[in-house]
């Protein structure tokens, strides 16, 4: 509770709440989304097709992610920046987290793995890269926050470099005979008692994952001294440091009580809402022309799940231009807006090894041993970004090298089949049945 302040009644949340932004009139969409899809799935849509429930889904989810940014940002009046930052975080990575649990349960891990490597790169690369564009366009440089650029350079790297380890061993493995023999063969390094050795692996793996991001958290939240977790650094850029007195000197516009339920309803919609999104993308897969399905989990399904947000990006940026046609320009902000990079850091440290002890706990066979094109990207990308952020400033050009290596990614990706070893570690049946199938349909 915040001490000296006005408390906000219900009847009041609400009405600034329905006036935070436009954008919340597009909840419409969301009985309009769920109806379509209800109607594709029992043959009712009389002319409906899966393209109107992907539209409509795809424009109820636009509304569901500005809830969620408006309600981290009034959390933040009562828990204070750090943790406020944090709860806006996962609440915007729960989009990306839905797809993945989602494609758990249909147990499609090849895809699964895929998504995980490409919502991590696009945090790394296309956002931030776009975001250090725009909002470098009028100044010399923006800041990042440089205690939190240090330790995310750190979180980062052990995170992609644990998705080596694994990698490399196989590879050490799968040499000599091994390498020339039939999948599931005794001979073979693709095997049946080698995936449950990469199982025990990746679930060791997860754990220590896990602690390491729990430990940074706390770190963060409750650095050692006195007083140390209430009060800016020091030598924090000065755009921090109004962001902190803002929030100390203004009132929030809703109740604490009022925001956590609204929250917590969005959760569940956005759930919901996702997966009928999904459902209605899959026949893209099947029936796009050239589409593998590398390109397909690394690059289409996190466009999709962030399509929203750069929507209302989108939206922001002409808002801005109309103020500026009219002579009323907004400030240029010399803090740079890098959250994106803290969801890739919170992606990899917490969400994948949260989904892989999940996936253990349902009885899918879901390893941390991904592909060796994806390991390469992932690492790269880390290599980049964590370059491009190391003196705690980026500039436009920056932002355009990491776009332009996002979209070598893509084009690359386009031509990548996947190794034929990781599909059969990734079948839901064991790997000697699925190389009698000859690998279809053995992750179903």
């Amino acid at each position: 509770m915040r001490v000296g302040k006005r408390n906000i009644g219900t009847l009041e949340s609400l009405k600034n709440l329905a006036k935070s932004s436009w954008l919340l009139t597009f909840l419409v969409f969301v009985p309009i989304g769920w109806v379509t899809h209800f109607m594709e799935v029992h043959g009712e849509s009389g002319g409906v097709g899966h393209q109107w429930v992907f539209l409509f889904n795809f424009l109820a989810i636009i509304p569901l992610e500005q809830l969620f940014e408006y309600g981290g940002e009034q959390m933040s009046h009562y828990v204070g920046k750090e943790l406020g930052d944090f709860l806006v975080i996962t609440l915007n990575n729960v989009v990306e987290a839905t797809l993945a649990i989602i494609l758990l349960n249909k147990c499609e891990l090849r895809l699964l793995q895929a998504t995980i490597i490409g919502v991590i790169v696009l945090h790394l690369l296309l956002i931030p890269g776009v975001t250090f564009i725009v909002g470098g366009a009028r100044v010399m440089h923006q800041d990042l926050a440089p205690h939190h650029t240090d330790l995310n350079q750190a979180l980062l790297t052990v995170g992609v470099i644990c998705l080596l380890l694994p990698a490399a061993f196989f590879a050490a493995i799968d040499r000599g005979e091994a390498a020339s023999a039939a999948i599931g063969s005794a001979t073979s390094a693709v095997t049946d008692e080698t995936r449950t050795m990469f199982l025990s692996m990746s679930h060791g793996l997860a754990v220590i994952l896990l602690v390491v991001y729990i430990c940074s958290r706390v770190y963060i939240h409750n650095p050692p001294g006195d007083d140390n977790a209430l009060c800016p650094r020091e030598h924090a850029p000065e755009g921090l440091k109004q962001e902190e007195r803002e929030l100390e000197e203004h009132d929030p516009k809703m109740s604490q009580w009022v925001t956590i339920a609204m929250l917590l309803a969005t959760i569940g919609v956005m759930a919901a809402t996702a997966e009928w999104l999904v459902d209605s993308i899959e026949t893209v897969r099947t029936s796009g022309p050239g589409i593998t399905e590398e390109w397909f989990g690394m690059i289409l399904l996190p466009l999709v799940s962030y399509s929203a947000d750069a929507t209302i990006a989108i939206g922001f940026f002409f808002h801005y231009l109309f103020k500026h046609f009219l002579g009323k320009p907004s400030a240029p902000t010399t803090l740079a807006k890098a959250r994106t990079i803290d969801m890739a850091i919170q992606f990899v440290l917490f969400w994948m090894p949260f989904i892989t002890l999940c996936a253990w706990w349902a009885g899918h066979p879901l390893t941390l041993l991904f592909d060796l094109y994806e390991v390469a990207i992932i690492i790269s990308s880390c290599f980049i970004v964590n370059y491009v952020t190391a003196d705690a400033k980026t500039n436009w050009a920056e932002g355009a090298v990491l776009l332009a290596f996002y979209l070598m990614i893509a084009l690359v990706t386009w031509f990548y089949t996947g190794q034929k070893e990781m599909h059969a570690f990734a079948a839901c049946a064991t790997i000697a049945s699925a190389a009698e199938g000859g690998g279809e349909g053995a992750a179903h």
